[in-house]
């Protein structure tokens, strides 16, 4: 059985103001050409499918488009809903599109209700792969659904598993089981980035290892970087760079293969970015003329100046070499506590209003006017000067 594990497509996002749509349907375009290349059988999608509770709907005929072709190319899917989805709208005609080929699971009362995938044909194995489907928990609306006593991310997930693994137990009664889990969570041990929300308030809510330590494959989402926590507990993270802190994540899959034994095999797939990420530092002219940075100029870009002063139309300047400069800010290089010097205190030690005007224009810039600058504000201040003495 062959298993493509996804999670985190959050259809819809933003990318610093720049909208993503395109980009999401190039995804699309190569996950399709690689079910159909790889004849892959089971797409798996662990949440945030979308990237809010109310996606627009170019957004949502993306999703429908994506599911039409996933399916037309010959493969199931079963999608679990994350804490971006609404899981009451992501899960409406659940039961419908089924038939389909299209199984969502976004409801607690759902998550033991396996989607039941035999192996081999014409009875070759009496195998069965049972795929489990966990939706994002939020610990204070599901612990009573789930009877548990303690409202946190440990006990409800907890509980979920539980309730699987008793499912389980039933049915291996009738013959050989193997479970995957699909679940939105953060699992202890994942490397988070700034895109990921948190799951709890105050910070997030880490599950342990272990619950998922006896299936035979657990997809996770949830965190937006590709990483393997064990031989059979991964996050498949998110397909495009949502932040600049993913500028050096290697966005993909993983492609799994289940023997009708149970036994996995796990391999990378990677997808091709649209366009990538640069995270760039230096001086003002060292950017724009340093060889050494001309690979970003077709990338979306953050840079960090660190001249001693703000340079005069910074963002217009590093447009003309990096046009998708999407962040800036300011370092100095050589500041510190002792260089901050409130603005209070500059005003009370002004000599003059000519020093008060220049001292303004360098609190609210970052940066001492020019001598064109000066030589304005002196002859503004000259002409007041004149008026009030006519007066």
């Amino acid at each position: 059985m062959r298993l493509l594990h996804t999670s985190d497509w959050h259809l819809g996002r933003s990318f610093h103001g720049v909208g993503m749509l395109e980009a999401q349907r190039g995804f699309v375009d190569q996950l399709v050409s690689f079910v159909e290349a790889k004849s892959v059988d089971v797409v798996l999608i662990a949440g945030d499918v979308y990237d809010r509770a109310l996606p627009g709907l170019d957004v949502v005929k993306l999703l429908d488009d994506a599911l039409v072709r996933i399916t037309q190319a010959g493969a199931t899917v079963v999608l679990t809903s994350g804490n971006h989805d609404s899981a009451i709208r992501l899960g409406f005609a659940s039961r419908l599109l089924e038939r389909g080929g299209v199984h969502l699971r976004t409801r607690v009362e759902d998550l033991d209700v396996p989607v039941l995938v035999p192996f081999g044909k014409d009875g070759e194995s009496s195998a069965t792969l049972a795929i489990y489907g966990i939706p994002y928990l939020e610990p204070r609306l599901v612990a009573d659904r789930l009877e548990v006593e303690t409202a946190s991310h440990f006990e409800v997930t907890h509980e979920a598993t539980e309730r699987i693994r008793r499912d389980l137990q039933d049915r291996r009664k009738s013959g050989a089981v193997h479970p995957v889990v699909l679940a939105h969570t953060f699992a202890s041990g994942g490397i988070t980035s700034d895109s990921e929300r948190d799951l709890s308030i105050g910070g997030l809510g880490a599950v342990p290892l272990d619950l998922f330590e006896d299936f035979a494959y657990t997809a996770l989402g949830h965190l937006h970087g590709r990483q393997e926590l064990a031989p059979n507990v991964r996050y498949s993270g998110s397909p495009l760079a949502y932040s600049f802190s993913e500028a050096k994540h290697c966005k993909g899959a993983w492609l799994i293969d289940i023997d009708a034994d149970g036994s996995a095999g796990v391999q990378e797939v990677l997808w091709e970015a649209a366009k990538s990420l640069a995270v760039l530092r230096g001086k003002l002219n060292d950017l724009l003329e340093s060889g050494e940075h001309s690979w970003a100029e077709a990338a979306y870009c953050q840079i960090t100046l660190t001249d001693a002063e703000r340079p005069a139309q910074a963002m217009e300047q590093l447009r003309t070499r990096f046009p998708d400069t999407l962040v800036l800010s300011f370092d100095p290089e050589g500041a510190g506590p002792k260089d901050k010097v409130s603005y209070s205190s500059r005003l009370a030690a002004a000599q003059d209003d000519l020093e008060v005007c220049c001292g303004f224009l360098e609190h609210v810039r970052e940066r001492s006017p020019g001598s064109a600058e000066e030589a304005a504000l002196r002859a503004a201040l000259e002409a007041v000067r004149l008026e009030e003495a006519e007066l």
